[in-house]
């Protein structure tokens, strides 16, 4: 068994590629990303430069697994044997911070914990949980239950500065780093993948979704301001935004939710959205 760990997005999805679209919901993370990474640039999640690695249980077989990292984020890992996963972190652990430094890991539940379970066997650190998360798949797609008034449309450059704000407030909530939100924000809106609900002429809550790529696209991230939650407008804008995707040929819709949100986990269920998978992320602390 084997990994190859590169630098070089060309080889990654050169070598990766095949392997992530056979499964793009489990693999649909690493999907987005590596397209952000070639679309926009490689400094497009952080100055630091993207790692990438695939493996395959014989060299020269196909690939069977796959991680990329965009530091100063957590690596995140493909559908995997947990032998492989296990196999990345002792390998990640021995080659140091001259490849990358390791603060946790994110991706399916069962790879994350066998890394996590490798990588403090091997480094002595400790682990906690930061978010639970379900990956859900669109089946048959809903209106929601109690529609709220309003339309849906898709974000104008006028709409950046509003977009910017609530993009933000989305990932102070989820306590997820940010950076860069700007980029963000502008290649949404440029590709027509920021979508608005609105009430009265008002913009009440966001959804973005992401390119088409091997079939799916993932929407996200889905904010309604405090003010504002309580009326539908998340259910609407999401089911608005999944209806765009399917109509520019989209085979498979997905999202994630936390598990420790049984609202979002209960309205996305109500327009048609499925369990697939059970996902983690992990932070690691030295000892």
């Amino acid at each position: 068994m084997t990994w190859t760990l590169s630098t070089s997005l060309d080889d990654f999805r050169g070598r990766a590629d095949d392997f992530l679209a056979a499964r793009p919901a489990e693999n649909t993370v690493l999907l987005t990303i590596a397209h952000r990474l070639a679309e926009a640039g490689l400094d497009a999640f952080g100055e630091r430069p993207p790692v990438f690695g695939w493996w395959q249980a014989e060299p020269g077989g196909p690939v069977e697994g796959a991680f990329l990292q965009t530091p100063p984020f957590a690596p995140r890992l493909s559908a995997m044997p947990q032998a492989a996963a296990a196999e990345l972190a002792v390998r990640l652990a021995a080659a140091g911070a001259g490849f990358t430094e390791v603060a946790g890991v994110g991706g399916g539940a069962e790879p994350v914990r066998a890394f996590a379970e490798a990588w403090t066997a091997a480094t002595g650190a400790g682990q906690s949980v930061r978010v639970e998360e379900r990956l859900y798949r669109l089946g048959e797609l809903a209106d929601p239950p109690r529609p709220p008034a309003g339309r849906h449309r898709l974000a104008r450059p006028a709409d950046r500065e509003l977009a910017i704000r609530w993009w933000q407030e989305f990932l102070l909530e989820v306590n997820v780093q940010p950076h860069d939100v700007a980029r963000a924000v502008d290649d949404k809106i440029a590709s027509g993948g920021l979508h608005l609900w609105e009430d009265a002429g008002t913009p009440v809550a966001l959804a973005g979704s992401s390119p088409v790529l091997a079939g799916m696209s993932r929407i996200g991230p889905v904010y309604t301001p405090r003010d504002r939650r309580g009326r539908g407008y998340a259910s609407a804008v999401t089911a608005a935004a999944s209806a765009h995707v399917l109509g520019l040929g989209a085979e498979e819709v997905l999202l994630y939710t936390d598990l420790d949100n049984p609202t979002s986990n209960s309205i996305y269920q109500q327009i048609g959205y499925r369990p697939v998978e059970d996902c983690l992320v992990l932070d690691f602390q030295a000892r």
